[in-house]
């Protein structure tokens, strides 16, 4: 009966059912499209913003503590590894693209290798990558965009600026807060920007994907030749003594800049969920990914060579480093040319990244996995609108509320997690259906996948423990949503298929992850505890303390709860099979 959930779905109706006529997209894309969506999703936010995050570090502002140390120069050798990770992954996406050319990406290549469940985790897992990462980006696009108004002399009136930050941003700006309008004493606070291009991007790609394609090119050669003219210029300004030392806080710092970087990487992958759109996705989707990743792996090494050599790299922890260090050398002029680039990167990423989120949807949606209003194709523009639609209106209504301090180590995790399984899934399909021509083939399988998975698997543990804490809850919620919709309406679970047993043992398993995640937390507040009892606040002390019993409490009830559920599930299925 178990054996239901990790059911494949064959090559064979996969590739049927997207050709019927209710189901069918446009085809539209070349090779040429494909590498510039590949871009335009992979430069953006991760090259003009993170960049100085990961050669600086974090420190705790309160404790002083190191929360995250610097790679400094070796940032070069941190982008150096995230692209050779993320090449041994392309080369397994590529073969998969080729081999099933359809709208869902991981989440397909899942299906037809892992079965079902590993299908929907992937699924839901994707959601960070496109619709949590597209919240940062919207809100990062919006602090450009106000930065680029300041520096063409339209400076936002204090009395507005409440339409132009996140909630709790503007809850805890003064100045802000006193401007605000309010209802029933509630503040307004809403970030306008973030909502409109957001908005604006949703029509665009409901109208058809030829004409996004077409919008995203142009802004792809605006950001290379922004990115181009920021190397060439800050070449002659660099010194080398700024390269001293190389990695100040030793592999260390630079795993966890790599880790932090990766996010400057994803997009390549979202080229594959256009599938149905392409001319000849056999042929153009490999091309399609790895001649972008390349381009992309070449001008990041180029410019953080050049972006450390101009200013010492502990100067760089600020959201414009590009522009701060041409503002530095007092080249005003050329950091507003930057300025301008990085919102043209941010609008193009955000358009792929729109683009990506709803047709994995359609793809789950038409296995049943989620509502099957989610698999509608417009009229007119073949367009998949109603996931469009919704997807746009949830990240803009995120992007003017919320303010995710750790999207970017949230989507990496969750990116890393999907890129490991599409490794897998290639060893799975080679040795189950070796015979099946593949138009393009990973090479040096299975040592190419495995070496994948590893070198994901340590970018994934260079990530704190609060990241993968915050990656726990977010599997368990996924889960609860699989058992308690999923498995009632898959089309691909058989009827005869007892439902109740699944749900039962599911809830159990979600609340055994839960209690890993509660067994997490513990460590990390009795981590805090030791760290702050000396000469840290009381109040801190106080809270961790509480916080660390709680944890430890849940983790108990969790994990007897989770186990007899579990332990139940199994044996009503075994009873219900004799």
């Amino acid at each position: 009966m178990f054996g239901e959930l990790f059911r494949q779905k064959s090559v064979e109706a996969i590739l049927t059912e997207s050709e019927k006529p209710e189901y069918r997209l446009k085809r539209a894309l070349t090779v040429w499209d494909l590498m510039a969506l590949g871009i335009g999703a992979i430069i953006g936010a991760g090259i003009f913003a993170l960049t100085g995050t990961a050669a600086a570090g974090t420190v705790d502002p309160v404790t002083g503590a190191v929360l995250r140390p610097g790679a400094g120069p070796g940032l070069i050798l941190s982008f150096v590894l995230t692209a050779i990770a993320c090449g041994l992954c392309a080369l397994c996406y590529a073969e998969f693209a080729s081999l099933i050319p359809i709208s869902g990406s991981a989440y397909t290549y899942a299906y037809a290798t892992l079965g079902e469940l590993i299908a929907w985790i992937i699924g839901w897992d994707l959601i960070l990558e496109y619709a949590v990462g597209n919240v940062a980006v919207a809100v990062s696009w919006s602090g450009y965009f106000i930065e680029l108004l300041r520096g063409l002399g339209m400076e936002i009136p204090a009395e507005w600026r409440w339409l132009t930050v996140s909630y709790n941003v503007g809850r805890h700006t003064p100045e802000i807060l006193a401007h605000a309008p309010r209802v029933l004493g509630v503040p307004i606070i809403f970030n306008l920007p973030a909502f409109a291009i957001v908005a604006l991007l949703t029509v665009l790609l409901v109208i058809g994907i030829k004409e996004s394609a077409r919008f995203n090119t142009l802004m792809v050669v605006v950001k290379l030749l922004v990115l181009l003219f920021f190397i060439a210029i800050g070449f002659f300004y660099v010194k080398p003594e700024n390269w001293q030392p190389f990695a100040p806080n030793g592999w260390k710092g630079i795993m966890t800049g790599a880790a932090l970087v990766f996010f400057a990487y994803i997009g390549f992958d979202a080229i594959s969920t256009t599938a149905e759109e392409t001319r000849n996705p056999q042929r153009d989707l490999p091309m399609g990914m790895i001649g972008s990743l390349a381009i992309c792996t070449l001008l990041y090494v180029v410019t953080a060579a050049v972006l450390t050599g101009l200013v010492p790299y502990s100067e760089l922890n600020v959201p414009e480093p590009l522009a701060l260090a041409l503002r530095i050398l007092d080249l005003n002029w050329a950091a507003g040319i930057v300025a301008f680039g990085a919102v043209v990167a941010t609008t193009s990423v955000l358009l792929v990244f729109q683009m990506g989120q709803p047709r994995i949807f359609f793809a789950m949606a038409r296995d049943g996995l989620l509502p099957s209003r989610f698999a509608g194709v417009h009229p007119r523009f073949k367009t998949p609108h109603v996931t469009t639609i919704l997807t746009g209106v949830a990240v803009a209504l995120a992007a003017a509320f919320v303010d995710i301090g750790e999207a970017a180590e949230l989507t990496n995790i969750g990116t890393l997690f999907a890129f490991i399984l599409v490794c897998a899934g290639v060893i799975v399909l080679r040795r189950r259906d070796p015979h099946r021509p593949r138009p393009f083939r990973t090479p040096l399988v299975p040592i190419v996948p495995l070496l994948g998975i590893a070198s994901c698997f340590y970018l994934m543990i260079s990530l704190p423990r609060l990241t993968w804490i915050r990656f726990g809850v977010w599997l368990a919620v996924g889960l609860l949503i699989y058992v308690f919709y999923g498995v009632t309406h898959s089309r691909w679970i058989r009827e005869h298929t007892p439902r109740r047993p699944l749900q039962i043992a599911g809830l159990g398993a979600v609340l055994l992850i839960l209690a890993l995640v509660g067994l997490a937390a513990s460590h990390h507040y009795q981590e805090l505890i030791a760290r702050t009892s000396a000469d840290g606040p009381a109040p801190l002390v106080a809270h961790a303390e509480r916080m660390y019993g709680w944890a430890r409490l849940w983790t108990m009830a969790s994990l007897s709860s989770g186990g007899l559920l579990l332990a139940l599930g199994l044996w009503l299925g075994r009873r219900r099979r004799t």
